[in-house]
């Protein structure tokens, strides 16, 4: 029975200030409750921690093979996000108890095959339902269980470790509760009924998901189930009806952004199209992450920061364009880059090729440039977004050379290599226009043109004109050789 170590009879602090720095009163049942143990808590974190990172890979590990947009993003941001309240989890349990901690180890062969039958289900249906209706849930009910039963005073350190976890997993599972109901429908829910039937069982086999109920049998298998020995990560990029002509590569935006006698206005389209375009960034890291092993868990939150924030400049692309009053699909936002890394590369080469380009930014031609380009254009959001976006890039460089750099002889090496590896993969331009893949049709005159109607600007026909394509020149403006 809970015992009350003081009545509180008589006792008042100071000018009746709030006692306890406000956490909670003297008298209440929440004090006088001893809660949970140091090794209940430090299980029940455990667990935490096993759902975070596996919800991570699951989210991750999708990125590139999900054709639908606007979940690349969503899947970016809760990689994201799970990844972070991961990382703190460690360090808490690890203030804790001393090493060994356990934390790679699987709490429950259950809860494993929860979340393995999750991360190879086939379809985006399964996995959205799967994951929005059933995963996140069971791990906002796990915290939320914690907090109510852990002493608030003993355990605070932890519990508010698990108050900023739940602001964003309910912030995640809001995000669900509107995506799935838009994209499942009841044919799909019908085709899938007895595995999602079947998943919350192997939840309770686990004793739930933080473990703290009587175990029961999860129920037999049902006839379609997915789970066994996950697969590799499946690197093809794919992307929705709306990008068409994905290999089109019929537009050097970086050679109109330097040259000097095109004027700002018009270069501000141009840096909405590139920032756009870095949805391939996402689709190309996402791989690196999951294939690269033995790094500490420092290494995966550092790179999901940097995903994410590759998926914010997609979309400041995305927002650009409707602040322009232009159909970002008038633009065929090619795939080429991601496409040909992730099928080409390994994740040492890819990251080399990231690498490189985040270090050819850094100059006062590259960030500082387009920053100034979108302050001068006048266009408010511009220059917002490339502050930010400039900003960003400098965290990336340093986030480089902590983890790319470090695994190389030296700096010099570094640049050197990933200036081979992106020669390698970037000369397919005649190749893809051979095969029938696409003509490299020149959109620019189109957009241009209508983005100076939208503003009542007259066209200029020297900038309608634009005519340069990767074809001979890479994006950090280098020549390329012929095929």
């Amino acid at each position: 029975m809970p015992s009350r170590p003081h009545s509180g009879a008589g006792y008042e602090p100071y000018r009746h200030l709030p006692p306890l720095a406000g956490l909670v009163d003297h008298l209440s049942e929440a004090i006088a409750n001893t809660g949970l143990s140091v090794d209940e808590v430090v299980g029940r974190l455990k667990r935490f921690h096993y759902a975070l990172v596996r919800l991570h890979g699951i989210f991750n590990d999708h990125i590139p093979s999900e054709p639908v947009y606007e979940l690349k993003m969503a899947f970016s941001l809760h990689a994201h996000l799970c990844a972070e309240h991961a990382g703190a989890l460690r360090k808490r349990v690890g203030e804790m108890r001393e090493p060994p901690l356990g934390l790679d180890k699987v709490p429950h062969p259950a809860l494993e095959r929860f979340f393995d039958e999750i991360l190879a289900a086939p379809g985006t249906a399964a996995r959205l339902a799967a994951v929005y209706e059933l995963a996140v849930p069971a791990l906002i009910s796990g915290f939320e269980r914690h907090q109510a039963e852990s002493h608030p005073l003993a355990d605070h350190p932890s519990l508010r470790l698990g108050r900023f976890a739940l602001l964003e997993l309910r912030e995640i599972a809001t995000y669900g509760n509107q995506a799935v109901p838009a994209l499942v429908d009841e044919a799909a829910r019908g085709t899938m009924r007895d595995w999602l039937g079947w998943l919350p069982g192997l939840l309770a086999e686990a004793g739930g998901l933080d473990g703290a109920e009587p175990p029961t049998p999860a129920g037999p298998r049902p006839a379609v189930s997915w789970s066994g020995e996950p697969g590799p990560i499946d690197l093809s990029v794919r992307r929705d009806d709306r990008f068409s002509d994905p290999y089109n590569m019929g537009v050097n935006a970086e050679v109109y952004l330097q040259d000097p006698q095109y004027d700002d206005a018009s270069k501000v389209i141009m840096m909405f199209y590139k920032r756009l375009r870095e949805i391939d960034v996402p689709e190309v890291m996402a791989g690196i992450i999951a294939q690269t092993k033995g790094k500490p868990w420092d290494y995966t939150r550092d790179m999901a920061r940097q995903l994410w924030d590759e998926a914010r400049h997609a979309m400041m692309g995305e927002v650009g364009f409707v602040s322009l009053g232009i159909d970002w699909r008038m633009v065929p936002v090619n795939f080429t880059w991601s496409q040909s890394l992730n099928s080409q590369l390994g994740p040492l080469e890819r990251h080399a090729v990231l690498y490189f380009i985040e270090q050819g930014l850094m100059p006062r031609s590259g960030k500082r440039h387009e920053w100034e380009v979108g302050r001068a254009s006048g266009h408010p959001l511009a220059a917002l977004f490339q502050d930010f976006d400039w900003a960003d890039e400098v965290l990336h460089a340093h986030i480089g050379r902590t983890w790319y750099v470090s695994a190389m002889p030296g700096p010099r090496e570094a640049m050197e290599f990933g200036d081979a590896c992106w020669s390698k993969v970037m000369m397919n331009w005649s190749a893809w226009k051979r095969d029938g893949l696409t003509t490299h049709r020149n959109w620019w005159p189109d957009v241009y043109r209508a983005a100076c109607t939208r503003a009542g600007r007259p066209v200029r026909e020297d900038q309608a004109a634009y005519a340069t394509s990767y074809e001979n020149t890479r994006a950090d403006l280098k020549p390329l050789a012929a095929e």
